[in-house]
């Protein structure tokens, strides 16, 4: 039975790995398992709800060992010098014991899609669990750091794909299309938040592209990652034809709407509504994809 202590704790990490920041790389997972199933079966909600718990736990472990591997800088940055570790609300102990549990959960959540057959998901994770750690020491020693994040959170589509079909090399392009939407997507949202970051990151000696070009060739950069985004989401139709239709693409608009919008909230010498471009629009940009993509398949338009 759970503690008081316990419990008290379980919000602390739930905001130091921001869990509602779960629904940037989630629902493209999703996208990429139903389409999965409606070419090749039907749904099984048992495979569903083990991508989801897969995806939270790869996520978490993840976040939480950023949060401590940056915890010198976080405290030196006044930004940040308020997150769990700078300011003693976790301790380090107490962090590293959440990273070890959610890669345990990872690890072994893989092995519910044994039960299929299925040996790929469980042959990955622990490849892909280190991948996802790898990324918090990148911006140490490369200004590209932002597309590692974009990789890092891109490996979700295909993950799901293979959770459901398996390796089947031949319908690699239909996740992988998505995956390099994510990739863009991330990456060019990644620059626009780096951007409040400029001074310190220079300061300290860190990698990112605002430091190392100024934040208004970073904004123009993310511009054009957004854009290429884009043109996944158009590739992605075009290899999931006929099941993609009217509907997906008016998504697709919508979403270019928004990527316009997003870039208009953020200027050089502006960058008080980066939070809200950030975590706002983007939120709507992923669930709004989800919703289109489950009303495309099913209306069929």
């Amino acid at each position: 039975m759970p503690t008081p202590k316990l419990l008290q704790l379980i919000p602390q990490f739930a905001d130091l790995i921001k869990i509602q920041h779960t629904v940037f790389a989630l629902p493209f997972a999703l996208i990429s398992a139903l389409i999965a199933w409606k070419t090749h079966g039907s749904i099984s909600w048992s495979d569903l709800l083990a991508i989801i718990f897969c995806m939270v736990c790869a996520r978490s472990a993840a976040m939480a060992f950023n949060r401590y591997i940056d915890r010198g800088y976080d405290a030196e940055n006044p930004r940040t010098a308020s997150r769990h570790l700078p300011k003693g609300s976790l301790s380090e102990p107490q962090v590293l014991f959440f990273i070890f549990f959610t890669s345990l959960a990872f690890i072994l959540s893989t092995g519910l899609f044994l039960k299929s057959g299925n040996i790929w998901p469980l042959a990955f994770s622990i490849p892909t669990l280190l991948f996802l750690f790898s990324y918090s020491y990148a911006k140490r020693f490369t200004s590209l750091c932002h597309f590692w994040l974009g990789l890092a959170l891109a490996l979700s589509p295909p993950a799901a794909w293979v959770a459901i079909r398996g390796l089947v090399w031949s319908e690699a392009p239909i996740p992988l299309m998505l995956s390099g939407a994510v990739l863009f997507w991330v990456a060019g949202f990644d620059i626009l938040y780096a951007a409040q970051d400029t001074e310190f990151d220079q300061k300290a000696g860190l990698k990112s592209i605002p430091a190392r070009l100024g934040v208004g060739n970073a904004l123009k950069i993310a511009f054009i990652c957004h854009l290429i985004m884009l043109g996944f989401l158009i590739a992605f139709y075009y290899f999931a034809t006929p099941i993609l239709g009217k509907i997906y693409l008016t998504g697709v608009a919508f979403t270019g709407i928004l990527v316009l919008y997003q870039h208009s909230l953020v200027k050089p010498n502006d960058l008080n509504r980066v939070n809200q471009a950030f975590f706002h629009v983007n939120a709507i940009i992923s669930l709004g994809m989800l919703a289109v993509v489950i009303l495309q398949l099913q209306l069929g338009w």
